[in-house]
Formats: C-alpha cells, structure tokens, sequence
C-alpha cells in the first residue's frame, strides 16, 4: 500500500484532528512523507483541514481503495486514477488473453459512452466509473439478463449500506428524486466458431457526489449523495458486485420490477419511425418491456428508449 493510501485510511477512521507526528509515527514514514501524503489526497479531491499544533482532519471525500475491494468480493480489480474509459480498459485486456471475473475501475474518464455512443458525464471527482468483465460461454437464449441483475443488485447495495430507495427506468438507467443517477451498459462478444457468447462486458457509471452538471444535463443528471457521503465509493462498489455475485438471479430481477419506473405507466415510443404510446404492463426476465397499446393490443420491445408521459 502507498503512503497516501495508508494515510487516508488512518484519516478516514478519525473523528478529530491527528497531528502529522502521530501520523507518521503509527505509519513508521517521516514527517515530510506524511505532508506529501496529504498533497497527493488533496489533490485527489480529499477535503482536508489542517490546524497548527492539532493537525490533519478529513472533512470530506474518499480514496478507491481496490486492495480493500478485492477483500470483500472474488474479484481482480484493476484501477487507474484517470482513464479513456472503462469499457475499452476492459476490452482492451480481454483482446490480450486476461482472465474474466476482473473489475477495471476508475474515478474519471475522458471519453466515457453509454448506449448509442452518446458521451457519459465522467468528471475527474464525485463519480464511480467502472467495467466487470465476466466469461459465461453460454448460447445467446441462455445468457443471463445482465443489466437487470446489475441494475438489481445496484438498488439493493444502496438500500443495504443508506436505506435510499432509488428507481429504475427500462432498461439501463439508475434514477433518485426523478433525476438520473447511474447508467448501466453490457456488451457480449460471440465467437464465430462455437456460436457462444464468450464474454460480457458490464459498464457502470454512478454520479456518487457530483454536485455540478453541465447545462445541457442539469435538468435531467442527479447524485446519490451531497457531499459529505455517510458511506464510501469503496463500500458501495463491494457491496454492488457481492449483491452482483451472492444474490439469486430471481430476487435480483424480483427487485428490478418492484422498483421500476415504468411498469403501470403510460410510456411513448418510436416504433417504424412512429411515436407510440401504451401502458407497461410487464417485464419479462429477459429485459422485454410489455406495452399495452391505446388499441388493447400487446407488443414486447426488445431494446430502444421510452419516455414517461408523467412522474406521477
């Protein structure tokens, strides 16, 4: 572990001041490495106060921790700092042969996409951003719902650590207080050769203290939390892929249609270059949205958008 690693665990589980020299002495670092520490987490984004003859105090702010990730989930984690995006850090290692079950991790993308390659708001603080990458080998009609159960096991980690009920929006979209919080996207490589989807790729991005939208999405993004946040990035990313990983698929996609946004709402929709509108009636465990037309008939929507006609 790195210094300001160590640092910031010490700081995180304080409730007061802790003098430099302290510091240092339970770190066994001299004084001048626990200064630097301090630089390196403040300009990490860490908040911290520092009082002559009291010392160093975390006001607010966390540090990704993957070694304490690892501890708590049977999974690799590898983090960068700042990245082009997860997603490609994941594909990129999956094209040079390394293993699944393996989480790239970062708190700040340069060129983050979600569906439709539409950019994804990735600023360098208050964000988690992250890609599991997983090796099912199963035929596409026994592949697992993926962004459901993502979705699933999102709600109940925050529910677990915050007791926050956030909703969900078909298919792929996190939403607190009518205003989008995190958005999931899962892409499947096939190979030619057997016909089996090989591997899954999961994207995450989660708003967890960003306090600041561009105009464009100001309306529309919201955060889980204002800062200060009573957990840490580290806790809610554990908790995320064990609920991921220990959960039964059933009771993760029974939570997926509990709290969803859409089901017993009037939704509008393109269809054959047509706006359509209809009540969701249902979601099946593959992801399919059941809309009940204005005429009483039924379709099943495999992919695509939806708006909701009302909040309420």
């Amino acid at each position: 572990m790195k210094s300001y690693q160590a640092v910031y665990q010490i700081l995180a589980t304080e409730n007061d001041y802790l003098s430099g020299e302290k510091i240092a002495e339970k770190l066994e670092l001299s004084r001048t490495s626990v200064w630097k520490a301090i630089q390196r987490l403040q300009q990490e984004g860490l908040e911290i106060d520092s009082i002559k003859n009291k010392g160093y105090k975390l006001i607010q702010g966390d540090l990704i921790l993957p070694q304490e990730i690892e501890k708590q989930v049977p999974i690799k984690v590898c983090f960068k700092s700042k990245t082009k995006s997860t997603q490609t850090d994941a594909k990129e290692a999956m094209e040079m042969g390394k293993e699944g079950n393996t989480l790239y991790l970062s708190t700040s993308q340069s060129a983050g996409r979600g569906r439709f390659q539409r950019p994804y708001y990735s600023p360098a603080q208050g964000g988690i951003y992250m890609s599991l990458h997983i090796q099912p080998n199963l035929p596409y009609d026994q592949l697992p719902a993926y962004t459901l159960l993502t979705a699933g096991a999102i709600y109940k980690a925050i529910k677990n650590l915050s007791l926050i009920d956030v909703d969900i929006k078909w298919v792929n979209d996190i939403y607190f207080k009518q205003k989008k919080i995190a958005g999931i996207l899962t892409e499947a490589m096939t190979s030619v050769e057997t016909g089996l989807v090989t591997d899954v790729i999961i994207g995450v991005g989660i708003n967890f203290t960003i306090s600041d939208f561009p105009k464009e999405i100001k309306e529309k993004a919201g955060s889980l939390f204002t800062p200060p946040a009573p957990i840490t990035r580290n806790e809610l990313i554990s908790e995320i892929w064990r609920c991921f990983y220990q959960t039964a698929p059933e009771e993760l996609l029974y939570l997926y249609k509990k709290h969803s946004l859409v089901l017993g709402r009037v939704v509008s929709f393109i269809q054959d270059q047509t706006e359509k509108k209809g009540v969701a009636k249902d979601i099946s465990d593959k992801g399919q949205l059941l809309i009940q037309l204005n005429d009483q008939t039924e379709i099943w929507l495999n992919s695509g958008e939806i708006s909701l006609t009302s909040w309420t």
